[in-house]
This record gives structure tokens, sequence and C-alpha cells, in this order.
């Protein structure tokens, strides 16, 4: 790599960094968004810099219960979402002596998931295709895979490290789990050059660079989030990722993809703090067919303070060692019963 090359990708990474105000939810403005031009960067490019969040009530998959209804009326939508609201709140009521594990020991939906109270443009689902508002079926090999998977899961939850996913033990949510909303830490700080597009992600702190109108790597250069390249196609930006490395944990967590997986993204600004943002997953090896979403992303101020989430740390040896003791337990009554 030339030496322009790394000064541009430490001056990427440096402001990534620069803190700045505290974040918090910036409300949307249509008539802001009317009289809108998208800015340009110094050298031409459109302008997507800044911090971005994406939480919102609307599921990727639709609800059986709106199963022929791709949208909404509004008053549809406000009596889900008062349904929504009016569930969390019974859990939150429930007697402590009745609780889950979990939120007796502070686990609450409400302190802990950061999700929206609206739908979405009154959107029953993320997914654009399968019209149906449901994710492609499996391929039979896929299919006998995720059906071992589950049994090992459940005959060794623990033996080693490897048996916890790579979402629980700090390494990634995958591609395209780390840009899909679904508990806490939906924010991202884009950052641009004239070479490079940088995203910084705030849950398992990914930090994604993408060269710009480069070729991908070699096909045996494998990554957890892929081989990523861009380009612009207007004010559209566009990201092609290959070269996926087979992640294991495709589940609504990671959601990654398998070695032949290809992620295709774009990023549209469609107001002075709202942008567009669309996935196709194109992965032959698990799904029977691509599928789309689209997921609303909302400019809000910062900074992204850090995710200490990082492989090693006390959480996954504390699961190992309560797995043992349970095994120890089980041993141990068996024994007793002899």
């Amino acid at each position: 790599m030339t030496r322009r090359l790394w000064a541009a990708l430490l001056v990427l990474i440096a402001l990534v960094l620069v803190p700045v105000r505290p974040i918090a939810q910036a409300p949307r403005s249509n008539d802001r968004a009317a009289t809108w031009t998208q800015a340009k960067m110094p050298w031409g490019d459109p302008d997507l810099q800044g911090i971005w969040n994406n939480v919102t009530l609307t599921p990727l998959e639709r609800p059986a219960e709106f199963k022929d209804k791709p949208t909404l009326t509004p008053q549809e939508a406000a009596e889900y979402e008062k349904r929504v609201a009016n569930r969390q709140s019974e859990t939150e009521s429930t007697p402590i002596k009745d609780q889950s594990v979990g939120s007796r020991t502070g686990y609450s939906p409400t302190i802990w998931f950061e999700t929206g109270h609206k739908l979405t443009d009154y959107r029953t689902s993320m997914l654009l295709k399968p019209e149906t508002g449901r994710l492609p079926a499996l391929t039979p090999d896929a299919q006998k895979e995720a059906a071992a998977l589950a049994e090992h899961r459940k005959n060794s939850p623990a033996d080693i490290p490897e048996d916890r996913g790579t979402y629980e033990r700090c390494i990634t949510r995958g591609l395209p789990g780390a840009m899909m909303p679904g508990f806490y830490n939906h924010n991202y700080h884009i950052v641009q050059t004239k070479d490079y597009v940088a995203i910084n992600v705030e849950m398992i702190h990914d930090m994604r660079i993408i060269p710009m109108n480069r070729p991908h790597a070699p096909a045996a250069v494998k990554q957890w989030l892929g081989d990523p390249r861009g380009h612009w196609e207007g004010n559209t930006l566009v990201i092609e990722s290959t070269n996926f490395r087979n992640n294991e944990g495709r589940n609504v967590a990671v959601f990654g993809t398998t070695e032949r997986g290809k992620i295709t993204e774009r990023f549209t600004r469609t107001g002075p703090d709202t942008m567009d943002y669309q996935f196709t997953v194109d992965d032959p090896a698990w799904y029977t067919a691509p599928w789309t979403a689209s997921i609303p992303m909302s400019k809000v101020p910062g900074p992204i303070y850090e995710y200490a989430c990082h492989e090693g740390n006390y959480a996954l040896p504390g699961i190992l060692g309560g797995e043992r003791r349970q095994e120890r337990l089980k041993a141990s009554t068996v024994t007793q019963q002899r």
C-alpha cells in the first residue's frame, strides 16, 4: 500500500473517533426534505457523512396477522403500535416471582431494547422482496445444516468457545446483521474520503472500510464482513461485498452468510436528516432465492461511545464454567439415583 493510501486510511479512522455531543433521537421533517438539496463532498461525491440510527418498529418479516397487507391504514398502524406498547408494559408489571430468570436479573426489554414506537411508512415488514414479506425458504442442504447445528447446540451448548456464536463472542454480527436493527446500539458513523468510505458500527464495534472503484481481492481472501467495494450510481452509494467467511451463526441476531454469499447495499439520502438503506442478500447456498430489505436511517447527534465487547471477556469463561457446573450437578444426580 502506498504512503498516500496509508495516509488516507489513518485520517479516515481518526475522523471516526472524533467525539461530538451525546447521542439522541432526531425527528424527521418532511418540510425540510421538500426544500433540501443533496450536499456534495469537495471532490463531487454525495455527502453521506454523519451519525445515523435505524431504529424502527417495523419487523424484518411480516407478522402472520398481516399476511396480505404490505401496508396498514393509519388507524390499523396506531392500533398495532398500541398493542405492542401494551405487551411491553404487561411484561414490566409482571410480579417478580412470575418473571423469567433473565427478567429478575434486570434484563428488562424497556431498559435494554432500543426499539421504535412507530411503523415505518405503515409498512408491515422491512422486506421488499419477496413480496410476501417473508424470507425465502432455505435450500435442502441449508435445512440439513441448520438442523445439525441446532442439534449440536442442544447437546453441546458450551463445550468450547466456538460453540457460542460470533455475536456472543464479540467478533461480529456478520452482514447484513451488522446493519440491521433488533435490540440496541443501532448507530452508525459514516465518514468519507475520495478513495474510501468508512462505517463505524456501534454494536460489536465493527469498523467497515470500503475502498471505492477498485476490483475485489482474490477469491481465496475470506473475511467476516466480506470484501467490500463501493461505487456511485447517481446519488446512491452502492457497496458490493463478496469473499465472506462461512458464518455458522446465521440467525436473527447475526444474519451472516455462507462463503458463496453476495450482499449489495444501497445508501441514498432522502432529506437533510433521512436516508434510505436497502440491501440484497444473494446466497444460493442458504436461500432458495435472493431477498431485499429496506431500512430507514435518521441522522442523530453523537458521539458513538465505545461498545466494550471483546472476545475472551468475562462472559465467555462464565458461560463455559457454568455449563461445566451443570454437567457436574447432572452427573452427581445420576450417581445418587443409582
